[in-house]
């Protein structure tokens, strides 16, 4: 455990937070190679309903924060050598020939069209495949509404049918590519996606609070999905994740707590290692942090298409994407360093891995809007300015 640091500031930010209605209950952690330096929490676990005060060892759903643990397990599968990165995806998973691009419509009929090349595995990786989501992508909004189709949240097989909205390799295009990566494992490994990650990541990792179903004894420490009211106040919408999915998604399905999950960060701080359990490779955790999109931009902006679900995401320019992780290419001033691997989870869940200052840092809330600008998105800027402040 390291000595830790003066969190009185820390502490000031999350619970002002939840004073002022910005966000309805917050835990946040730090954490450098060697321990937490930080942890703290503020609010009730369900707004109005019951009083348990959240902390870093209470439930959350981390929605998009899935990604990159299932990218890893991906990479472990790369490693032995038992996938290829390069090949197409329909090598492993044949449905996926069928996915086409959706080019516009013709009234309320979808205009689809062959992919110009096959997608590949890497393309999941490194959201290039061309394949969205409903809520920042207007098209694939209407495509769902005028066709029935499901998004992936509510856990129906159906959603994999969904187009694509540009071409493989041509765009980088935020979506359910993880998802379908999540397939891929599922089709090397033989096994379910829940079975890998526990075996391969999770259950090294000690990472005993992470999971896809939660038992009664957890669900009972789970926070509950809020959304505001148009008085102002936050309200319970219950669970929002599917209890007896299709599959196990690897775009979104894991709950996992502060405390656990700040353990798969500080392996990839140190490289792929915590407490004598290597996961990945130091030269895979390295590709990992570089470009791996090559001259294609990650958008500055990317628009809302369903502002009850998502705002706009307004990262502005220097940002790339490596594998599983939100880069930027630029120091921020009193932030994190040029680098930093980060993302975040759809419930307003965000974590970062800053390998030069030698720091992981996450924070959670389970509320909608995702991002938020002027609540959620200004208490992830807020924390993370009191934690560097603070070292």
């Amino acid at each position: 455990m390291s000595p830790g640091i003066d969190g009185s500031a820390i502490d000031k930010v999350l619970r002002e937070a939840v004073e002022a209605g910005a966000v309805p209950h917050v835990a946040a952690i730090a954490a450098d190679r060697d321990g937490i330096i930080y942890e703290g929490g503020a609010g009730a676990r369900i707004v109005g309903e019951s009083g348990d005060p959240v902390s870093t060892s209470t439930q959350f759903r981390v929605m998009s924060m899935t990604k990159m643990v299932c990218t890893a397990a991906a990479l472990q599968q790369v490693e032995r050598g038992e996938l290829e990165m390069d090949a197409p995806i329909d090598i492993y998973c044949p449905e996926f020939a069928d996915v086409r691009v959706l080019e516009g419509f013709d009234g309320d009929q979808p205009k689809l069209r062959p992919a110009g090349s096959r997608a590949t595995v890497r393309q999941l990786m490194t959201h290039t495949t061309g394949l969205g989501y409903w809520f920042w992508n207007a098209d694939l909004a209407r495509y769902e509404k005028v066709t029935g189709l499901p998004n992936v949240v509510p856990g129906s097989a159906e959603a994999f049918k969904a187009p694509m909205v540009a071409d493989p390799g041509t765009q980088f295009v935020y979506g359910i590519s993880t998802d379908w990566l999540g397939k891929v494992v599922e089709a090397v490994a033989g096994k379910t996606l829940d079975v890998v990650i526990e075996e391969g990541l999770t259950g090294p990792l000690g990472m005993d609070d992470t999971m896809f179903r939660l038992d009664a004894a957890r669900l009972d420490n789970c926070v509950t999905a809020h959304l505001k009211g148009k008085d102002g106040s936050w309200r319970s919408a219950g669970e929002t994740l599917n209890q007896d999915p299709d599959w196990w998604s690897g775009g979104h399905g894991l709950y996992s707590t502060p405390r656990d999950y700040i353990r798969f960060e500080r392996a990839l701080l140190r490289g792929g290692e915590l407490d004598g359990e290597r996961i990945l490779t130091q030269e895979t955790v390295d590709a990992a942090f570089r470009n791996q999109i090559g001259d294609l931009d990650f958008p500055a902006e990317i628009p809302t298409a369903v502002p009850r679900v998502a705002d706009t995401l307004r990262v502005g320019p220097g940002f790339t994407w490596g594998y599983g992780l939100l880069l930027n290419t630029q120091d921020i001033p009193g932030r994190r360093r040029a680098w930093t691997g980060a993302w975040a989870g759809l419930l307003n869940t965000h974590f970062f891995v800053d390998r030069t200052t030698g720091i992981c840092a996450s924070i959670y809330t389970n509320s909608l809007p995702f991002i938020s600008e002027h609540e959620a998105w200004k208490l992830y800027v807020d924390f993370e300015t009191a934690l560097y402040a603070s070292l």
